[in-house]
């Protein structure tokens, strides 16, 4: 421990934000990094303490608590603190394959079980981890990792996002030749179609998928294994194949929106607004926000990543209503919190947008079926046009798993303490075995697929299970 005082004293400093009414008028990144001197004292804040919750990767109270992945949180903060990067690094990546994503999109329950917090402020453990992994790709000292040499054995992952990706990365160090299919033009699932550029730039997710394109890993994409034919070739052609589809099927609204346009469900939105601002696509399945009345039913991330999208596309104006009541929110000092898209809401229209134990009872529309207001459980009606439905997801699509023949009820039954399905040399992981969770749990749920994997393809494995 490079400065056991340091937790009494540095006070704890985030990384500085771009202004709310400065910002709202791009899609580039929010945060900005903190100068390099800053950073160690906040690696500095680190108490190394003899039992380091921040690394305990549990569920306690229904809440998760310590880092799924295990991180070495102790060491690489005192290596940023004595300035040793190199060190901080390996580090690092001996058990986050991804600490870009990590670092900018999960909501750190490692600070959450930090002790520094019990009595002040946690240690900045996800921005320091940030800091690391950027830090070397600007300096050039990510480099390619190849396996010595390959086993032979073929492995097909399906679905690329954060879980399907820690498989495909593991199981390539392992030497076995991994092909990474999804459906969609582009690798990257979630990543890529699910957040908002503005929290996770396409280009640091392009970046990973150029790295492990170039140290083996295969991506093909506009493959949909929904399709009978395809899972049969699948099955013929690989020793081993992970499902990794997520858990995508939307949890429905409650309310009659038959021959209505204009309601979406949050991940729609969110993947068109991607495709229209990030890629070009002219034509997206879902309108933008321009001009329109917008109301968004929901709480969590991904209703604020849609009123931070909304407010980006020039929307006339937004209410998110939550169901429950206020209170329920309120932090340690009886106040309201702001995320980033509420300070931005309050930045552009003056107010929270948000109104409180209050619910869609009705939906309003002309002639045409074109969406016009929605009634709300209070007796009022408010315009709209674009209604988003960011209600959680009621577990994975059905499609692959038909296809495959593998048994599941709202998420894929496995084996107790396995990924293994019922049918044979076919697993599953991530949200698609778990249920919707956070992008680190999936990262984690991919490690130890991809460890069992390794041990049935080689009776053996050396790869480290993160969960069980």
């Amino acid at each position: 421990m490079g400065k056991p005082t340091g937790f009494l004293e540095y006070v704890r400093q985030e990384d500085p934000q771009r202004a709310p009414a400065e910002r709202v008028r791009d899609w580039e990144e929010i945060h900005l990094p903190l100068p390099e001197d800053d950073r160690r004292w906040q690696g500095g804040r680190c108490m190394n303490c003899g039992v380091p919750y921040c690394q305990a990767g549990m569920i306690y109270e229904g809440r998760d608590f310590g880092c799924p992945l295990h991180n070495l949180i102790p060491e690489w903060n005192d290596m940023i603190l004595s300035g040793n990067l190199s060190h901080a690094l390996s580090r690092l990546l001996k058990a986050n394959n991804f600490p870009e994503f990590t670092g900018r999109v999960c909501p750190a329950p490692c600070e959450r079980a930090c002790i520094c917090g019990i009595y002040g402020d946690p240690v900045t453990i996800r921005e320091n981890e940030l800091s690391v992994i950027e830090g070397a790709f600007a300096a050039g000292k990510v480099r390619r990792r190849r396996p010595p040499q390959w086993s032979g054995k073929k492995v097909c992952v399906v679905g690329s996002g954060p879980a399907g990706l820690a498989a495909a990365d593991q199981l390539n160090r392992r030497g076995h030749m991994v092909t990474v299919i999804e459906r969609e033009p582009r690798p990257g699932g979630l990543l890529t179609y699910g957040i908002p550029n503005m929290k996770l730039p396409k280009t640091v997710v392009q970046r990973r998928i150029d790295l492990m394109t170039d140290e083996g890993v295969t991506f093909v994409c506009g493959v949909d294994a929904a399709a009978e034919a395809i899972a049969k070739r699948l099955l013929r052609d690989y020793d081993a194949i992970l499902l990794c589809c997520g858990a995508g099927e939307p949890r429905p609204l409650g309310i009659d929106t038959a021959g209505v346009t204009g309601v979406y469900y949050g991940t729609e939105y969110l993947k068109s607004a991607v495709e229209r601002a990030q890629f070009g696509k002219a034509d997206p399945a879902v309108p933008s926000a321009a001009g329109l009345d917008v109301v968004i039913v929901g709480t969590g991330d991904t209703a604020s990543d849609c009123l931070a999208t909304a407010l980006r596309q020039g929307c006339s104006s937004v209410r998110q209503l939550v169901r429950r009541q206020e209170s329920d929110y309120w932090d340690a000092d009886g106040r309201l919190p702001l995320d980033y898209a509420h300070a931005e809401a309050v930045a552009v229209t003056g107010s929270d947008p948000r109104r409180f134990s209050v619910q869609v009872a009705a939906l309003r529309s002309g002639d045409d079926g074109a969406l016009t207001g929605v009634v709300t459980t209070d007796g009022d009606t408010l315009p709209c046009q674009l209604l988003i439905a960011a209600t959680g997801f009621s577990g994975c699509e059905r499609g692959v798993c038909d296809a495959f023949g593998v048994e599941h009820e709202k998420t894929v039954c496995t084996a107790a303490d396995s990924y293994s399905t019922n049918v044979e040399k076919v697993f599953a992981a991530g949200d698609m075995r778990r249920g919707q969770s956070l992008v680190v749990w999936a990262i984690a749920e991919g490690r130890d697929a991809a460890a069992e994997i390794d041990a049935y393809l080689n009776g053996y494995t050396n790869l480290v299970r993160t969960i069980g």
